[in-house]
């Protein structure tokens, strides 16, 4: 009777310990979507970018996209200080303008309310040590790989990198008579903003005019061709007016 007992209860403890089994990887992968071995923050940063660039948010895009455009056009028509100091001025107009209209209208309803930005007033901004020890440490080790970089390069550590990066150079000294950093930065936020969302528009088979060939390869057809052609002809123009 004790082995009888003993073989029908071992199916159901070899069942729980094979679930356990399997429970555990299932624990231990976690959900697909979850974020990497590299952190929440970097893969919240990283996925904020993403949806950033992608526009999942048109509004807080457009006001991104909006207002670093407006600065560097600002920038390569006026100078920094002109720019800083009318960026400054329209900040405190609108800030000024609000106050008194918000006193005005509490002088006439007769209410107590107090301050329009108390609530942001009482934000605590104060930057912790360990909060800025960790920032300097982070930028130490990125500002310790470029010093790495620097010295390797112009040393000649490696003879091919070396003159890569000359020849790099070289090529750079033709795009610097054409253009100057702020056009080049003008452009870059252009196709930024915009490549991204052409490519995610079009990349599909089914609906797109991509097609895909036998050995893995992408191939565009014309009419991709000449909206990649408009796209870059249309920003063009843009910087040169």
């Amino acid at each position: 009777m004790a082995e009888l007992s003993a073989a029908t209860q071992s199916p159901s403890v070899s069942s729980s310990s094979s679930g356990a089994e399997s429970s555990a990887p299932g624990g231990s992968g976690g959900s697909p979507g979850a974020c990497p071995a590299l952190g929440a923050k970097s893969c919240g940063s990283s996925c904020a970018v993403h949806d950033l660039i992608f526009w999942r948010d048109v509004k807080k895009t457009g006001f991104v996209f909006g207002t670093t455009l407006i600065v560097l056009l600002s920038l390569a028509a006026f100078s920094v200080i002109s720019v800083v100091s009318y960026l400054i001025l329209a900040l405190l107009t609108v800030t000024i303008s609000f106050r008194v209209y918000k006193s005005v209208i509490q002088a006439v309803q007769k209410s107590e309310e107090g301050h329009p930005f108390k609530a942001y007033l009482d934000v605590d901004i104060t930057l912790s040590s360990e909060a800025f020890h960790n920032y300097v440490n982070a930028a130490m080790v990125h500002i310790n790989k470029a010093l790495k970089l620097i010295i390797r390069l112009f040393l000649v550590e490696d003879l091919v990198d070396s003159l890569k990066l000359a020849v790099f150079m070289w090529l750079m000294t033709y795009v610097g008579a054409v253009f100057n950093g702020i056009t080049l930065l003008i452009l870059a936020e252009l196709l930024i903003f915009s490549v991204p969302v052409v490519y995610e528009k079009y990349k599909d088979p089914s609906k797109t005019p991509w097609s895909c060939k036998e050995k893995g390869g992408i191939s565009t057809k014309p009419e991709m061709q000449q909206l990649l052609k408009h796209h870059l002809i249309v920003i063009m123009l843009l910087l040169v007016l």
